[in-house]
C-alpha cells in the first residue's frame, strides 16, 4: 500500500486487512496516529485511557500479525481495547463510545466480529481463549485463541484455574501478559530483548525438541535433571519458571513499546511455538501522553479533558460522594472500635478505602482481583472476633455468591458487606451495573439486607452495620452524589427490620427501598394535585422485611406500589410473597412492583437509563393511575 504522504496512514486502515497491506516501516507511524486519535476521542467523550495508550502498539503488533478475526483476539477486563475497535471498524463511531446508543466502553460480541468475546469482569481472557483454541483444534479449523491480560488481573485465581488446563489447546493458544507495573520481571534492556526474540525462534525450538528427544531417551534421573537445565536456565535469565510449570512456553520480557522487537517475537510464535504460549510484554501505563505519564493512576479513568493541558473537566460542585460518605463513616466508627477492618478487592479508591487504609494501614487489606477470597478472608476474621467490612461493587460481588453463601451465610458469620455502585450505573453499562445483589443476597437464611435512600441513613446503616454481630449485614448505595441531605453528626442505630413513614396518606401507599426515594415523593407531589392521598415509605430493609409496617399500609390503603433498583427476584418479590402467605389480597388490595426489566440494559446517562427503566416519578405515577383503573373497571364490570 502506497498511501499518499500527505494523508494520515490511519486514515488508509479500516480493518486489519488494511494493517497488513502496511510495511514494517509504516506501522511507527500508524502506532503514533492511532496513540492521538485515541487521546482526542477520550478527551471529547470521557472513558479509560491510561491503559488503551499503553496497548498502542501492541494493538498495531497483533491485528498485523496475527488473522484477526478468525484468530479470536480477546483483551481481558476491555478497558484497553479502544484502540483496538479504531482498527477494527468502529472509527466513525468511536466518539460515541460509553454514550446512550453508543459504542460500549468494553468488548461486545454483538458490536464486531473482531469482539469475539465480552470482557469488563478481570481475569476471565484466557479461560475463554482457550475456549475458542480447543474448539477450533475440535473442528479441525484453523484459528487460534490470543489473551491480552494485564498484571493486575493476573492475581485472580481464574486465571491459573485456566493455565493449568491450556496443555489441551497445544500452539493455538497465546498468552500477552500485559506488564505495565513493572510487577513481575525487571526493566527490559537489550539482553532481554534479545533471548526473547532468540528463544521464540524455530532454530532454537528445533534445537531444544531434538534435546528433548535425546534426553527422554535417557536414564530417568538424567533425564529429570536436563528437563531441570532447560527450565531454570531460561527461568533464571527471563522469570518464566511459574509459566513453564504450568505448561506454557514462555517468552519475554519484550519491550511492548518497540515494535522492532514485537513483530519479529510475535511472528515467531506464530509460525513456530511448540505449544501454549505466555509472551511476557512490558508496557507503561499512559504511554506517550504526558499528563497521564505523570498522573498516580495514569488517567486510568477520566473525565472529558483538555487534550492540550490534560486538565479534565471539573463536576459541577454538589453533595458529597456516597463512596465518600461511607469511606468517612466507616473511618469513624474504625476510631473508637479497634475490631474493625476493612477489605477491598483491588478497588481502593473506588470503594473509598483508601482514606481508611491512610487511617488505619494495620487494619485495611487490598487482596487484588480476588473476590471469592475477599470474602473468606473476612469470613475468617469475623469467625475470630474482628468486625470486617467487605467494600465490593455490587457487580463484583456477583463473583463470591458461592463463598457468600458458604463460608459466610451458612455459617452465620457477622461480615459486613458495603456493596458500592448498587442499582445501574450509566457510562459503565449493562456489565457493572448492580442489578442483583438484592435478589441474591435476600434469598439467603441469616442475611441482613439494607439499602439507603440518601447519604444520611448511609451514615447511619454503616453504623448499625458495625454495632451488628448476629450474622452477616449488607447495605448498598448508589454511584454518584448524595442528594444532599445533612449528615448526621451522630449516627443512629436501626433497628433491625424497621422502616420509616417519610410521607401519610391514606389512599396510595408507595414502598420504597433505596434512592428511588426521592421519585417516589415526587409522585406522591403529583398524586396529592390528583385528588390521591399517598403514604411515602422507606422500607430500609429488604430483609427482614418490615411485615407490620406493611401489613398496617396493605390493610389501610387501596394501591401499594414497591419501588426499587434491583431486579425482579427482590423487594417486590418478599412483598408479594409475603402478602399471599397472610392472604392481604384477598379483599381486592391492589398490589404492583416496580423494579428494572428483565434486560441488560445499555450504557447511557444514569437518569436516562432510570427512564428507560420505568422507576421514576412519571412511571410511578402512571403505575398508580392504571391500577386505579383497573380496579374502577373491575367494580363496573360486577355491578354490571
Amino acid at each position: 500500500m502506497n498511501a499518499n504522504p500527505a494523508t494520515p496512514l490511519l486514515d488508509t486502515v479500516s480493518t486489519p486487512d488494511d494493517l497488513r497491506k502496511l510495511k514494517p516501516a509504516q506501522l511507527r507511524q500508524l502506532a503514533d496516529e492511532l496513540r492521538s486519535e485515541t487521546i482526542a476521542t477520550v478527551g471529547q467523550t470521557g472513558g479509560h485511557l491510561g491503559s488503551g495508550l499503553g496497548v498502542v502498539e501492541l494493538t498495531v503488533a497483533i491485528h498485523y500479525v496475527f488473522n484477526t478475526p478468525d484468530d479470536r483476539l480477546i483483551w481481558d477486563v476491555g478497558h484497553q481495547a479502544y484502540p483496538h475497535k479504531i482498527l477494527t471498524g468502529r472509527r466513525d463511531r468511536i466518539r460515541t463510545v460509553r454514550q446512550g446508543g453508543g459504542l460500549s466502553g468494553f468488548t461486545k460480541r454483538s458490536e464486531s466480529e473482531y469482539d469475539p468475546f465480552g470482557t469488563a469482569h478481570s481475569s476471565t481472557s484466557i479461560s475463554a481463549a482457550l475456549g475458542f483454541a480447543v474448539a477450533n483444534k475440535l473442528k479441525n479449523q484453523p484459528g487460534r485463541g490470543i489473551a491480552v491480560i494485564g498484571d493486575g488481573a493476573m492475581s485472580a485465581g481464574m486465571a491459573y484455574e485456566a493455565m493449568n488446563n491450556a496443555r489441551q489447546a497445544g500452539n493455538r493458544l497465546v498468552v500477552i501478559l500485559n506488564d505495565n507495573d513493572m510487577s513481575i520481571a525487571p526493566p527490559v534492556g537489550g539482553l532481554s530483548a534479545y533471548l526473547a526474540k532468540l528463544v521464540s525462534s524455530r532454530p532454537f525450538l528445533s534445537l531444544r525438541e531434538v534435546a528433548r528427544r535425546i534426553s527422554r531417551r535417557l536414564p530417568e534421573p538424567l533425564h529429570k535433571a536436563a528437563k531441570k537445565t532447560d527450565e531454570f536456565a531460561r527461568g533464571m535469565a527471563m522469570g518464566g519458571t511459574l509459566f513453564e510449570e504450568l505448561g506454557f512456553y514462555y517468552v519475554g520480557p519484550v519491550d511492548g513499546h518497540n515494535l522492532d522487537q514485537l513483530i519479529p517475537v510475535l511472528e515467531n510464535v506464530r509460525d513456530a511455538a511448540e505449544g501454549p504460549c505466555l509472551i511476557h510484554v512490558v508496557t507503561q501505563k499512559g504511554k506517550g501522553y504526558a499528563p497521564a505519564e505523570n498522573a498516580a493512576d495514569k488517567y486510568h479513568g477520566v473525565q472529558k479533558f483538555n487534550v492540550v493541558t490534560g486538565e479534565q473537566v471539573k463536576a459541577p460542585a454538589g453533595p458529597p460522594s456516597y463512596t465518600s460518605v461511607f469511606a468517612k463513616a466507616l473511618i469513624a466508627e474504625a476510631e473508637t472500635d479497634e475490631r474493625i477492618c476493612a477489605i477491598t478487592a483491588a478497588m481502593p479508591s473506588g470503594t473509598g478505602l483508601d482514606k481508611f487504609e491512610a487511617k488505619f494501614p494495620d487494619r485495611s487489606f487490598d487482596v487484588g482481583i480476588a473476590e471469592q477470597h475477599a470474602v473468606t478472608f473476612a469470613a475468617g476474621l469475623a469467625a475470630q472476633g474482628m468486625r470486617p467490612f467487605c467494600a465490593i461493587y455490587s457487580t463484583f460481588l456477583q463473583r463470591a455468591f458461592d463463598q457468600v453463601v458458604h463460608d459466610v451465610a451458612i455459617q452465620n458469620l457477622p461480615v459486613r458487606f458495603a456493596i458500592d455502585r448498587a442499582g445501574l450505573v450509566g457510562a459503565d453499562g449493562a456489565t457493572h451495573a448492580g442489578s442483583f445483589d438484592v435478589t441474591y443476597l435476600a434469598t439467603l437464611p441469616n442475611m441482613v439486607v439494607m439499602a439507603a435512600a440518601d447519604e444520611a441513613e448511609l451514615v447511619h446503616m454503616t453504623h448499625t452495620a458495625a454495632q451488628y454481630d448476629a450474622g452477616p449485614i449488607a447495605f448498598r448505595y448508589p454511584r454518584g452524589n448524595g442528594v444532599g441531605v445533612p449528615l448526621p453528626e451522630t449516627p443512629q442505630l436501626l433497628e433491625i427490620g424497621k422502616g420509616r413513614i417519610v410521607r401519610e396518606g391514606t389512599k396510595v401507599a408507595i414502598l420504597s427501598l433505596g434512592t428511588r426515594l426521592a421519585e417516589a415523593l415526587k409522585a406522591a407531589d403529583t398524586l396529592e394535585a390528583k385528588g390521591l392521598s399517598t403514604t411515602v415509605a422507606d422500607l430500609r430493609f429488604a430483609k427482614p422485611l418490615d411485615s407490620e409496617l406493611i401489613r398496617k399500609l396493605m390493610l389501610s390503603h387501596e394501591v401499594v406500589v414497591t419501588v426499587e433498583e434491583g431486579a425482579i427476584g427482590g423487594l417486590g418479590a418478599h412483598v408479594l410473597t409475603m402478602a399471599s402467605d397472610e392472604g392481604l389480597t384477598d379483599a381486592g388490595l391492589k398490589i404492583r412492583t416496580m423494579r428494572l426489566p428483565d434486560v441488560f440494559q445499555d450504557q447511557d446517562k444514569p437518569e436516562a437509563q432510570y427512564d428507560e427503566a420505568g422507576l421514576n416519578a412519571p412511571q410511578i405515577v402512571d403505575t398508580v393511575l392504571k391500577a386505579l383503573r383497573h380496579n374502577s373497571a373491575g367494580v363496573e364490570e360486577a355491578r354490571a
